[in-house]
Parts: C-alpha cells; structure tokens; sequence
C-alpha cells in the first residue's frame, strides 16, 4: 500500500495576511488541543501570544476579529490563527465544530490571553 502525502498549507502569515511572529527564546513547548464547538457556541473574546494553527476536523468555525473582520473556514481546511489580535470563534453552522488546534511556545508561557466581553 503506498501512503499518500498532501500538504495542506505552508505559510509564514496567519489568515489576515499577518507576517507571524519570530519564535520565542529557550526551549520550545509544542501543545495540541482540540475544541468542541457545539451549534451556536462562541468563545469568549481573547488574542494569542504564540504562533498556534489547527485544522477544521467538523463543521464550519468562523473567526471573527474585534474590528468586525471575519473568515469562515470549513471542514478539512486548515487555519493559522493571527496572533496579537483580540477575535473569538463561533459555530453558526448546522452541526458541532471540532478543531485541533497546534500551539508553539516556551514552558509558562499562556497561550491564549481572555478579554472581558466587547
């Protein structure tokens, strides 16, 4: 049986066309967290400090930034959050979002950062 390979993205940008951050200092901390987005959820308000992308395992999450920008990305897509801008995330689609998300940091260092709601 042979293996398929399919490279899904390679960027040094986040999906606003952001140029991404150098990588931090020191020893590097690799996390992955998946997300469950039942029908109507919202996250709260944050930004991230660290470069962090993931992949839409289900459904269809759309990014919205606090200046009103948004983006909608699908199942199967991949998606390379931007860092430093304050955003959440919202299924306003039909069925459970599930999100795998890949965070590259140091040890102590919190990767996503909570704001009061706007």
């Amino acid at each position: 049986m042979n293996i398929k390979s399919t490279e899904l993205i390679r960027t040094s940008q986040s999906w606003d066309g952001a140029q991404l951050p150098n990588f931090p200092q020191g020893k590097p901390e690799l996390r992955v967290i998946r997300l469950d987005f039942p029908v109507g959820a919202k996250t709260g308000w944050h930004h991230h400090n660290v470069i962090n992308y993931g992949i839409v395992e289900q459904g269809d999450l759309t990014i919205v930034c606090q200046d009103g920008s948004e983006r909608t990305f699908h199942e199967g897509e991949p998606l390379v959050e931007v860092i430093g801008t304050i955003h959440r995330g919202e299924n306003r689609g039909t069925k459970p979002v599930i999100l795998d998300m890949f965070y590259v940091s140091s040890p102590g260092i919190e990767v996503t950062i909570q704001h009061p709601e706007l």
